[in-house]
């Protein structure tokens, strides 16, 4: 599953978060670098404390938030300390937080590029943790397949999925976020899912990718319904299964749950344990054929 929530919780609150979605049977969890006050090292390293089994995620560690020697360091102590429960997201992040940390926010291929030669010359003397790179565009995902193990794709639908895998090979990991709003009223879904939209698609990044994807008439406002619907799986437990596994069948390694409700500081736990048990026969059946 992938969250906002630890950004407003307090440490406490963040375990037992974590430890009631291991509990459910959850085996990953993402978590970003919005540009908030928290700091994703910190959290991981507090997530995989306090937890036994769970992987744990950055989705992403953005570039522009600490030196790469910092990020290198920092992920390879807590690689060696955890083992395989860490995978490291790394991405450029969006252009209203890079440029107010006084960089421009122009070439990020070139600054992802350079900042991943930074980190590996950081940790040559130690193993790195896992990596994937946050890509949307076909010239990043092709540095993902280079640079890293793989993608981390967020606010997409199957056909990204579908294009990314293309891109990709077949062989480089494709982990892609899936926002879910469980309701089957339409109307107050896309209420809901069009106050989430709203600033990702004021964001050049995205704004471009579902132009690309055939939306480029229907980004304002949050969205149309066609993008709205697109973007996320609304509706009960077999919707979601039914759009995770369009995005598996598109070539998808892994898919993030992310619940969408109103208040991004809500976990969002009985959402998360109402899913959980569809989700893992999903997974099992995946694993067994």
């Amino acid at each position: 599953m992938w969250t906002f929530a630890f950004d407003a919780l307090p440490a406490a609150g963040i375990a037992g978060v974590a430890r009631s979605l291991e509990s459910f049977g959850f085996p990953a969890l993402w978590i970003p670098e919005g540009g908030g006050s928290s700091d994703v090292l910190a959290n991981l390293s507090w997530l995989l404390g306090a937890t036994e089994r769970l992987t744990v995620a950055s989705g992403i560690a953005n570039i522009t938030a600490r030196e790469p020697e910092v990020l290198a360091r920092g992920s390879a102590f807590l690689e060696e300390t955890y083992g395989a429960r860490l995978v490291l997201g790394v991405g450029v992040g969006h252009p209203y937080t890079t440029e107010r940390r006084g960089i421009d926010w122009g070439r990020p291929l070139d600054r992802m590029r350079a900042y991943l030669d930074a980190m590996d010359d950081a940790a040559a003397d130690r193993p790195a943790a896992p990596r994937l790179l946050a890509a949307l565009g076909d010239s990043m995902l092709r540095l993902s397949a280079s640079r890293a193990l793989g993608a981390h794709t967020y606010f997409v639908p199957p056909e990204h999925t579908a294009r990314a895998r293309e891109v990709l090979g077949p062989d480089p990991v494709l982990a892609v976020e899936q926002g879910v709003i469980l309701t089957a009223d339409a109307a107050e879904a896309r209420r809901i899912g069009r106050a989430w939209t709203a600033d990702y698609l004021g964001s050049p990044n995205y704004a471009r990718n579902w132009a690309r994807l055939g939306f480029a008439d229907e980004l304002d406002g949050g969205g149309s319904d066609r993008l709205l619907d697109a973007a996320i799986a609304w509706g009960g437990v077999d919707d979601f299964l039914a759009r995770a596994q369009a995005h598996l069948d598109a070539g998808a390694d892994h898919v993030c749950v992310q619940v969408i409700g109103i208040d991004d500081a809500d976990p969002q736990i009985e959402a998360l344990r109402e899913l959980a048990p569809a989700l893992l026969a999903l997974e099992e059946r995946l694993a067994s054929s």
